[in-house]
């Protein structure tokens, strides 16, 4: 690697760009009761029962073996009170730094900028470069340290040593680039990126050679023949378990590892749904508890279980058997990597890892010919403002929740939680979509796709199936007159459903976040960042009832 060499600006990265969707002046519609609540409910307990080891599955932890036992039980009762409520349903859902260093000078830097990002698109070679302690070298200070990263929730960051390494193997920064440290609401260190000096738009933030960086295709050609089945691991979640069993093989090496600096930096806690209790699913709302059930599904019964198959030679029987280090890992790869811009592979990337997401973003990224990241601003950055990127859609908080562990309070909007199991084509065509059916926070508007919906779903329960297929094809073909007649027709019985709709789920919300009452929040960390997610989606269906209340007078 050259240190000198000059980080080349390269724009054209697609960026996730949030539609402000504004409640359009008299479209009014209606809401249907929520029997499916019922179905979930039951689909998150099966799923509960299904995520825990057998009883040959050794643990070292005996916290683990007590939850088995405790959410075993409770879920067998549970479970069968719901049984006779899942008769009425026809389907269950089926898937339902403190240091700062500037880039050498160098005199083409000027010209280098004005080259536009290429994506990984154009170019979707990578080479399968094997990272050795050679070609990454450990800084001294963690050749200070002996044996393996320590997981323990109490052990600290190191992260003056990953950012020494990092500039070592020739990672690049701009002058202000700075890391931000801070403890969060979860007792945990939260890092993140600022920049000390303005950064107009296009300018050059990191570049991260490929050498540091560890993607799914590389683990594959270098583990992948030492696996003898993964038949329990969908095929979506193959690239990020790969990661996994990457990340897994280095911790085994410690410090010999190229990526131990890395890893030693890494947050020993997550919040996500992996890490969940049984008691956190029971404090959720329907869809977020589902998303985190989901979570700690694949985690259990797909990547834990398919250690198992690993080859001695690749990881220890230790290894494969110690749930607590398989979890972490797994937290790991899905909350610091990220799918490539073209989808064509699945990486993690030190330093570019460091990133926090954010619903207004600063930042375009991508990967050049080479397989280095680079990443430049996307706006006119003014110095001390947090560097942040997209880590999926800023209006589906609950996903963030489940996947990576955080609350995102900047979301402008939240899915309005009327559930469909299993909904028909028609209902995708008037638009049912968890990212389109919205409440919106601050001013209290509902998404046109929601009365939309809800509409059409009304009609038909009603029995009127001539209005609901004249709604229908007036959709697909554009007719806005028929379907705004058929709407303002049904206008006082879509707004009157919608408003029971939010009045009952305001209930729930209040009887699920009362369940926390009185529990040992150090028995269940997770318990603080799910009532902030319930007071957050409290707060958004306040709104909406506030301001449907004015519209129905």
């Amino acid at each position: 690697l050259e240190p000198s060499r000059p980080l080349i600006a390269r724009s054209k990265i697609r960026r996730l760009r949030t539609k402000n969707l504004s409640l359009c002046e008299k479209r009014k519609r209606r809401a249907a009761p929520d029997i499916q609540h019922f179905g979930l409910r039951l689909n998150i307990l099966l799923l509960s029962l299904c995520s825990y080891p057998s009883k040959h599955t050794s643990d070292s932890s005996s916290l683990q073996q007590h939850d088995l036992v405790e959410a075993t039980q409770n879920s067998h009762c549970r479970i069968m009170k719901l049984f006779c409520h899942a008769a009425t349903l026809a389907t269950l859902l089926a898937t339902s730094s403190s240091t700062i260093m500037a880039f050498t000078p160098v005199t083409s830097v000027k010209k280098n900028y004005q080259h536009s990002m290429t994506s990984t698109t154009e170019t979707t070679t990578l080479r399968p470069t094997s990272c050795s302690a050679t070609s990454l070298q450990m800084s001294t200070f963690a050749q200070q340290t002996q044996g393996l990263v320590d997981i323990s929730v109490a052990a600290t960051r190191d992260v003056t040593s990953f950012d020494e390494w990092a500039l070592q193997c020739g990672v690049q920064r701009s002058p202000g680039f700075q890391f931000t440290a801070g403890d969060d609401m979860y007792g945990t260190n939260n890092l993140g990126v600022q920049t000390t000096e303005d950064l107009p738009a296009g300018s050059p933030v990191l570049f991260v050679p490929n050498q540091m960086i560890i993607s799914a295709s590389q683990a594959h050609a270098e583990l992948g023949n030492s696996i003898s089945n993964l038949s329990m691991v969908d095929e979506a979640d193959l690239p990020v378990f790969y990661v996994f069993l990457k990340i897994l093989k280095e911790y085994e090496l410690g410090q010999d590892s190229p990526w131990y600096p890395w890893l030693n930096s890494l947050p020993r806690a997550y919040y996500n749904g992996a890490a969940m209790t049984e008691f956190c699913f029971d404090t959720l709302p329907p869809l977020a508890g589902f998303l985190a059930m989901k979570e700690r599904f694949r985690f259990s019964n797909q990547f834990f279980q398919a250690l198992a198959f690993v080859d001695d030679n690749v990881l220890s029987q230790e290894t494969k058997q110690n749930r607590i280090l398989a979890r972490w890992a797994f937290s790991v790869a899905y909350t610091r990597g990220l799918p490539t811009p073209d989808g064509s592979d699945f990486k993690v990337v030190p330093m570019g890892d460091m990133f926090n997401h954010g619903t207004e973003t600063q930042i375009d990224w991508g990967f050049d010919e080479e397989g280095n990241f680079m990443a430049n601003s996307s706006c006119d950055v003014p110095a001390g403002s947090e560097l942040c990127i997209s880590y999926g859609d800023p209006t589906n908080p609950s996903h963030l929740l489940a996947r990576y562990g955080f609350l995102d309070e900047t979301s402008p909007a939240s899915f309005c939680k009327i559930l469909i199991l299993d909904p028909s084509q028609e209902l995708l065509d008037m638009g049912y979509d968890h990212s389109r059916m919205l409440f919106y926070r601050h001013t209290g508007d509902v998404s046109p796709e929601v009365w939309d919906v809800l509409c059409y779903k009304m009609l038909g329960e009603m029995g009127e199936y001539e209005n609901q297929q004249a709604l229908h094809q007036a959709q697909v073909s554009g007719d806005t007159d028929t379907k705004q007649a058929i709407m303002d027709h049904y206008y006082p019985q879509t707004a009157q459903a919608l408003m029971e709709h939010v009045e009952s789920f305001l209930i729930e919300l209040d009887q699920l976040s009362a369940r926390a009452d009185g529990v040992d929040w150090k028995e269940h960390p997770r318990l603080p960042l799910i009532l902030q997610h319930n007071s957050f989606v409290k707060q958004t269906f306040n709104n909406v009832r506030d301001n449907l209340m004015q519209m129905m007078q």
